[in-house]
């Protein structure tokens, strides 16, 4: 009897470590099929955040297009009534009108220009008398001066200007020499 209850005990063994490995196999399937559910979700977290991205440069990309085009928008709205009333003196000039206020007309249409562009951020430089920078003038011959010492622009044969805090155009100096 000695034989036959260690081979019943060793059976009891054999099938208590099956239903061990048995319920260690299920509890590995259970996480590996909550690691695979994670994984997908995921992956589907992922998809919609470069979908989202996607549309998000697509949209960006359009609204600069746009600013791009119609920047330009507001400054030319501004500049028609200076447009209109340069047509209004180029007709009165046509007709025969009176040169002095047809001159008196011109000087108000460039004072109503020059304010359109001064509300923009366009300003014009002061170039003579301030030394010579090549950040802002542009040097097209240099004279002698015995008014002002070396490097000082002497005249200004085109005017500079900025717009805001950028030199839109440099202004084309004579410098003393």
């Amino acid at each position: 009897m000695d034989q036959a209850s260690n081979e019943e005990q060793e059976n009891v063994n054999e099938q208590s470590a099956f239903e061990g490995e048995a319920s260690e196999g299920t509890e590995e399937d259970g996480r590996i099929a909550e690691l695979t559910r994670q994984a997908d979700e995921n992956q589907q977290r992922y998809l919609r955040v470069q979908a989202d991205f996607d549309n998000f440069r697509r949209r960006t990309m359009k609204e600069r297009e746009e600013l791009a085009q119609y920047a330009s928008m507001k400054l030319i709205g501004q500049l028609l009534p200076v447009v209109d009333n340069f047509g209004r003196a180029v007709e009165a000039a046509k007709a025969g009108g009176d040169v002095e206020s047809f001159s008196k007309g011109v000087d108000m249409i460039f004072r109503q220009l020059e304010g359109v562009l001064d509300a923009e951020g366009l300003k014009p430089m002061e170039a003579v008398g301030q030394p010579f920078n090549p950040d802002f003038h542009q040097a097209i011959m240099t004279v002698e001066s015995d008014e002002y010492e070396e490097g000082i622009v002497v005249e200004e044969v085109q005017k500079g200007f900025m717009l805001k805090d950028k030199v839109l155009r440099p202004a084309m100096v004579k410098v003393s020499g």
